[in-house]
């Protein structure tokens, strides 16, 4: 079953991307965050109250509650660079970076969590991080008209930090409820977020978005919420070294429907490259 909840994770993640992309074309892209988080800390305390866990708040034990915290800061780093660099750079450029996360969450998860890595597992993770690379265009990392590509640095922070995310918050749904460990969670990125708009003197835009761009924003912290959602329920009760691979395969949500939307194409090296971290990552589904 957690399986499923990880396929369902892969769909949303997917689509947020799209709706974030859209959403992000003249609104800031932390003010962005924020409004998106606060939709999803919504969400995720609505689903709290509808399973009925939201007497167990005081109920965490502090080693969770401290894991939690960190997951959420990771997080919200993640989501910091990720955005930036989305909204600086092309959907098919910055995504192969952020999926990057996938090879590091994995050889994390078998030294600190003793998941095993099998030699099957092994050929995967290398097959993936190949795929990786062909899809990052060597020419889009470079310099261009004399101006460093920053979003090359976010998106790689944002693939550092997604992959702490899932060590961090493995260890700290241990015991505690799937819903309410996201709810915890992203109420500690909502902090971070608005604490990086007001760094930046940004207060005054969460007020003025473009309504169309505020409309995608939050249908994209809609599809984030319900990603999380199946996300850690697949995390708590599966395999993070199974559940991470499933989960950044909404890769090929990502690119399809930038395909279709922003026109974005793939050049023949970046196809190659999606293959393999295809054809590698589905059959690790069912490696133990």
């Amino acid at each position: 079953m957690w399986i499923l909840f990880a396929v369902c994770s892969a769909l949303f993640a997917g689509l947020t991307s799209i709706l974030a992309k859209v959403g992000i074309r003249k609104t800031d892209s932390n003010v962005a965050t924020a409004i998106r988080t606060i939709i999803v800390l919504i969400f995720s305390w609505l689903m709290v109250f509808i399973v009925g866990s939201q007497s167990q708040l005081t109920s965490i034990d502090s080693r969770s509650f401290l894991f939690l915290i960190l997951s959420g800061l990771a997080t919200g780093a993640s989501w910091l660079c990720y955005f930036r660099a989305l909204q600086i750079g092309d959907i098919n450029k910055v995504v192969p970076i952020d999926k990057s996360s996938t090879v590091l969450t994995i050889l994390l998860a078998a030294v600190l969590l003793g998941e095993t890595l099998t030699v099957g597992k092994g050929i995967g993770v290398v097959l993936i991080a190949l795929g990786t690379f062909l899809m990052i265009e060597k020419k889009a990392v470079t310099e261009s008209h004399g101006e460093k590509r920053t979003w090359f640095l976010y998106a790689v922070g944002s693939a550092v930090f997604a992959s702490l995310t899932a060590i961090l918050g493995k260890i700290g749904i241990s015991g505690v409820e799937s819903n309410l460990g996201t709810a915890v969670r992203t109420g500690v990125v909502l902090i971070m977020a608005l604490v990086m708009v007001a760094v930046n003197g940004k207060q005054k835009e969460l007020l003025s978005v473009p309504k169309h761009e505020l409309t995608f924003i939050c249908l994209s912290g809609l599809a984030t919420g319900g990603s999380w959602l199946c996300y850690y329920k697949a995390l708590q009760d599966g395999l993070a070294g199974v559940v991470v691979p499933i989960d950044k395969l909404s890769i090929l949500v990502t690119i399809t429907f930038s395909y279709f939307v922003f026109k974005e194409k793939l050049s023949k090296r970046a196809l190659i490259g999606l293959a393999a971290i295809v054809a590698r990552t589905l059959p690790m589904v069912f490696v133990r």
